[in-house]
C-alpha cells in the first residue's frame, strides 16, 4: 500500500533555488481545485516563487551549490521527486556531471525544436 495515501495528506515540499531552501506547504489533498490551479508559493527570503519537488525530495545541505545546481536542472527538465510513497521517485544522478547523459536517457520532448532547447540548455 501506497504510505502517502495509507497515512493521510503529508505536506508538499517546495524548493527556492537562490536561498537553496525547502519549506513544507499544505498538500494538494487538502486544497480545492482552484486553489491548486492558483497556487504559488513565495520564498519567505526572497519572494520568488517556489518550485514543488514532490514528497521524496530531500534538500541539499544550503551550502553545496553543486547539488543545487544538480537538483535545479533536473527539475527545468522535468525530473522532480513525486512518487505515491511506494517505491520513491526512481534513480536520480548523483553527481552534476551525469545530470545531462541521464536527462538526454530518459527524458521525452514533444518536439525537436524543444529537445534542441534542452541540449543548449546544458551548454551554459
Amino acid at each position: 500500500m501506497c504510505r502517502y495515501a495509507m497515512y493521510g495528506p503529508y505536506k508538499d515540499i517546495f524548493a527556492c533555488f537562490n536561498c537553496r531552501k525547502v519549506f513544507k506547504q499544505v498538500s494538494d489533498l487538502e486544497l480545492s481545485d482552484t486553489e491548486i490551479r492558483n497556487r504559488q508559493y513565495k520564498c519567505p527570503q526572497c519572494s520568488e516563487i517556489m518550485n514543488d519537488m514532490g514528497h521524496d525530495f530531500k534538500a541539499p545541505k544550503q551550502d553545496d551549490t553543486m547539488q543545487w545546481t544538480k537538483v535545479e536542472l533536473l527539475y527545468k527538465s522535468g525530473f522532480a521527486y513525486h512518487s505515491c510513497g511506494c517505491n520513491g521517485p526512481g534513480y536520480r544522478p548523483a553527481k552534476l556531471s551525469e545530470v545531462e547523459e541521464f536527462v538526454s536517457k530518459n527524458k521525452t520532448f514533444k518536439s525537436a525544436g524543444e529537445a534542441l532547447l534542452q541540449k543548449l540548455s546544458f551548454k551554459n
